[in-house]
Order: C-alpha cells, then structure tokens, then sequence
C-alpha cells in the first residue's frame, strides 16, 4: 500500500514541478537566451509532421512570369526579414531563432540557396501559414494564392540562373534596413 502511494504521489509530483517551472520565470523565453536542451528536435518535430500531412504540389512552373512575380513579392514582402543577396536583413538577424537568408547559399552546401532544397510545397506552406513563435507571419490574408505559390516557385529555384527581368528586379530593390532602428525613447534615454 505505501509503495502505491508513493507511486501516485511521485507520478502527481511530475507535473508540479512542470508547471512550477513554468510559472516562475526561469523557462529561457527571450530571444538572447540560450536554447532548451534539444529545443530545435523538439519544436520541429511537429511542424515536420504538420507540414507533411498538409502539404501540397503545384502545377505552376518556373517560368519567367512566375520567377519574376515571386521576385516581386519577395522583395515586397519578404527581403525586410529575410535580406537579399549580400544585403542581409537587420531585423531577421535580431528574432529567435534567426529568420534565414534566402537569397544566400548555405554555408555547408553553396548548391543551395536558402530553401531551394526544400519541396516547393513545404515553402508555400510556410508561407501560406506562418510558423508560430518564430516572426514568421501568414500570408493568407495578404497575398493571393497564386502569389504565394509565386514566391514559393522563385524560392525553390534561388540556386537556378535567372531570367534577366528576376535579376532586375532583385538589384534594383532597396536594401533592407542594415541596423535594426532605434526607438525614439530608448534614444533619449541613452543620452541622459
């Protein structure tokens, strides 16, 4: 009898300990905080899972008209986290976990651009839904389906030659913000 008592009382006592871990504000939430044990494994774990069971393929092809309005919509929309080509993007280099770049080859593979190693429709999904805690929005309200599969065919094909219109595009597009800007506020209060 005390050996099932003290089974039931160490089997409640688990999840006391959890949520008094999680109520006194020592769970490393901040984005300079170094990352949990295993955080990576464990946060896409189920975003893997969803993304595969709701992912879809395109007839779309990447033509120029498609490479070039995905261009378009990547500089309007995405280059201000995620930069452009040896123009990095100050407020995406500032979130948690860093909003990559993906204009840019990866540093263990210069075969891959950003995420031109990725199924396209992994790319649309995550453009169509946002991953939440991570700065990555939906643009399921903002951008038209055919847009975001647009986007999702140019990123796909960031490690292909380019039509001369899509290079255009990209090098006649501002830079995104270097720094990240100064509030108005913490300003003044640094030059008391």
């Amino acid at each position: 009898m005390r050996f099932l008592l003290g089974l039931i009382f160490g089997i409640a006592l688990v999840p006391l300990a959890v949520l008094a871990f999680l109520t006194y504000g020592n769970v490393p939430v901040a984005v300079s905080d170094p990352p949990i044990p295993h955080e990576r494994q464990v946060v896409h774990m189920p975003l893997d899972a969803r993304i595969q069971k709701e992912m879809i393929s395109t007839r779309m092809i990447p033509d120029q008209p498609n490479l070039t309005a995905g261009a378009r919509v990547y500089v309007e929309r995405c280059a201000i986290c995620h930069g452009l080509h040896n123009k990095p993007a100050a407020i995406g280099s500032h979130m948690y976990p860093d909003a990559p770049p993906l204009l840019e080859p990866h540093h263990n593979d210069s075969n891959v651009v950003g995420v031109s190693d990725d199924p396209v429709g992994e790319t649309y999904w995550k453009v169509e839904n946002g991953i939440r805690l991570t700065g990555m929005p939906s643009f399921k309200t903002q951008l038209s389906d055919n847009e975001m599969w647009q986007v999702s065919v140019f990123l796909a094909n960031a490690n292909k030659p380019m039509p001369p219109a899509v290079l255009d595009i990209l090098s006649r597009a501002p830079a995104p913000p270097a720094e990240a800007p100064v509030h108005p506020a913490a300003s003044e209060s640094s030059t008391e």
